[in-house]
């Protein structure tokens, strides 16, 4: 059998009741086609529909061969599928819920299907079927009714699928509400108020009022508020589970599985609602056209990324605060105390620096180099973390979102100001920071490499090498570039420790060490408090410095096997290349365009490494703690102002008037 052509008349003489399964799905598809035209005008639909009713109303054998075809349709065809589970993941894991969206995004559905969520997919595929849908009014629908059904039981079947739904709902939420990863988590209060328990039993007493026919009014609303005051009940219990969140650690999982729950609550809801409207044509236009938009949601990953992975990013984005507020320096002494720990961070990079030449000069291949650089840096920068110094390029990641923080308090008096002033303290910590790093390791890799040359009779690094370095760094060639490259990886970095210190906490891994029975024989009870200590306080730093070190020595092996050419510019380590570099050219280093090129583009290393980091961090933060509204133009307007009258605050300290 053909497909019919794109005009009604066509539509009309190619239905067929006793055609096979696929065919008279198909001629729901093209009559439906048909209806939404170029989906240019919603009216314009309406008016097709319209077109629809008057053409199959003028013809007897046409209305006869419709209601057979609808016969057809309710017979071979389970709607309880397309009103309770369309929208909702099969299984109640996200993982696979994102390769069942890869599945129906990459591979055709075929109209040859019992299953109505399928076809109803496959009918009514975009968001401008739920315009018209919704646009219909109840002279239409009536008309509609009355073609597909000319016998009084159309309302009690419509009525008995919409229960069997609800039925098949409430069995999921059940299901859920009963599974130990929530209920384990649910407040006290919650368990013992057991508001899972007697779901079903409210469902089957809704039922009962409804299709018993000598049943009064007043009974069917009583039976309908309980079941809302039950779903609510659940609701709220399900809810308990979030503060178990902010103390034990957030698993994207249980949030996707509570986000489930609480849509089936809303499904169940929203039919019920179906069941109990005095016009029930205009109800199921409705909540058809509330599926169309819920089977757009369903084809899109990033809606689904984004909503469960949500609550995680504000988990991380407060841990990193956390964190972030010992970065930012408010007072004289703490601004010192910054450029000291920053110094010893420059000195431990001075030897990483010398390191890294010396694994550059085993000319090992791509990968292994890289993984030894990686090595040398992940080891370097956990010292650097247990020493209690400082790496200016990785605090930009962890202080933005304690500044994006406090947007939240703009609205009170004098908040502006107060932002400005910790942007003024955030600044001029990045500069300690920055400055106590460069102005260390060049001189120590220059003092270091001297001395090796001294005692070796060799230069540290050879003078082609030296050169390489140089012509590396020069303003005009790609080191900015690679410079806010870096820049994700610092923020990236940051994102990986809030990542492992939440897994850390949801699995009560402190607890286990500190607790479990072999661990304690083995180590001690005493000891093993102290190792949970020591790693619930120093996980996040261990998991961003081992992470971007490896990053930094991976990533341009694996860029150059794809040919992309990526690197890394770090400005501490490029201000140490630079040191060895002048080590081995010697004084006539100072006469090279290149050497004073190189030195020019070190301060924009260090401003890219810090902004990019710092700006990805910051919008993480206001989407991920919901900073909405800020006004920009106030904040920038006050920054203006303050660089005008006070530019010094944002490179050191005021002194204190004595």
């Amino acid at each position: 059998m053909s497909r019919p052509g794109t005009d009604l008349a066509s539509l009309l003489a190619a239905l067929d009741p006793q055609a096979d399964l696929a065919q008279r799905h198909l001629w729901l598809v093209d009559l439906l086609q048909w209806v939404r035209g170029g989906q240019a005008s919603v009216p314009a639909s309406l008016e097709r529909v319209r077109l629809f009713l008057d053409a199959a109303e003028a013809q007897p054998d046409c209305q006869l061969r419709l209601r057979a075809w609808w016969a057809a349709l309710v017979d071979t065809v389970d709607m309880t599928t397309l009103l309770a589970d369309f929208g909702f993941a099969p299984r109640t894991a996200l993982v696979s819920e994102v390769a069942e969206r890869l599945r129906r995004k990459l591979l055709p559905s075929s109209p040859e299907t019992i299953d109505a969520s399928e076809l109803f997919s496959l009918a009514l595929p975009t968001a401008f079927d739920a315009q018209w849908l919704a646009a219909l009014q109840e002279p239409e629908l009536q008309r509609l009714a009355a073609l597909l059904s000319e016998n009084s039981g159309h309302s009690t079947l419509w009525q008995k699928i919409l229960l069997d739904a609800i039925t098949y709902c409430a069995g999921q939420i059940l299901s859920t509400g009963f599974s130990p990863e929530l209920r384990l988590r649910m407040s006290e209060a919650a368990r013992e108020a057991q508001p899972f328990h007697a779901l079903i039993r409210d469902v089957e007493g809704l039922r009962v009022e409804v299709l018993h026919g000598l049943r009064t009014r007043e009974r069917l609303d009583e039976a309908a508020q309980r079941l809302r005051a039950r779903l609510e009940a659940c609701r709220a219990a399900a809810a308990t589970v979030y503060p178990h969140f902010e103390d034990n650690g957030i698993s994207v999982g249980l949030v996707f599985l509570l986000r489930q729950l609480r849509e089936r609550i809303l499904r169940v809801r929203a039919l019920l609602d179906c069941v109990l409207s005095p016009t029930p044509a205009t109800s199921a236009a409705q909540l058809l056209a509330q599926l169309v938009l819920v089977g757009q949601e369903r084809r899109s990953l990033r809606v689904l990324l984004a909503a469960n992975s949500s609550l995680l990013a504000a988990k991380v984005a407060e841990r990193s605060a956390e964190t972030g507020e010992h970065y930012i320096t408010r007072t004289a002494a703490e601004y010192r105390a910054m450029l000291a720990k920053a110094a010893g961070g420059g000195a431990v990079m001075a030897f990483t620096t010398l390191l890294k030449f010396a694994l550059y000069g085993l000319a090992l291949s791509a990968f292994w180099g890289g993984f030894w650089a990686g090595v040398n840096y992940a080891a370097s920068f956990v010292l650097i973390q247990l020493l209690h110094f400082t790496v200016a390029t990785k605090q930009p990641a962890m202080t933005a979102p304690a500044m994006a923080a406090r947007l939240k308090e703009l609205d009170a008096g004098g908040a502006v100001e107060s932002f400005v002033d910790e942007v003024t303290h955030l600044v001029r910590s990045q500069v300690a920071a920055v400055l106590g790093n460069v102005l260390v390791v060049f001189p120590a890799v220059l003092g270091l490499s001297l001395l090796f040359a001294r005692a070796s009779g060799t230069p540290a690094i050879s003078p082609e090498t030296a050169e390489h370095v140089l012509e590396s760094l020069h303003l005009l060639g790609p080191s900015v570039l690679f410079a806010a490259f870096t820049g994700v990886l610092l923020f990236t970095s940051s994102i990986i420790a809030g990542w492992v210190e939440n897994w850390f906490v949801l699995h009560r891994l402190d607890s286990a060490l500190r607790y479990n029975p072999r661990i304690t024989l083995w180590l001690g009870s005493a000891r093993a408090a102290r190792w949970a200590l020591f790693l619930r306080e120093n996980i996040s730093g261990f998991a961003a410095n081992i992470s971007l070190g490896f990053m930094l020595g991976l990533v341009p092996a694996f860029a150059g096997f794809f040919g992309l050419g990526l690197d890394v510019r770090h400005v501490t380590l490029s201000s140490g290349q630079l040191g060895a570099a002048s080590a081995t050219l010697g004084l006539a280093v100072l006469q090279l365009p290149a050497f004073w090129w190189a030195m020019v583009t070190l301060p924009l290393l260090g401003a890219f490494n810090v902004a990019v980091s710092f700006y990805l961090a910051f919008s993480l933060a206001l989407r991920a703690r919901s900073v909405s509204g800020v006004d920009r133009s106030r904040i920038y307007t006050a920054i203006r102002a303050r660089l005008r009258t006070a530019p010094l605050g944002f490179f050191m300290p005021a002194r204190r008037a004595p």
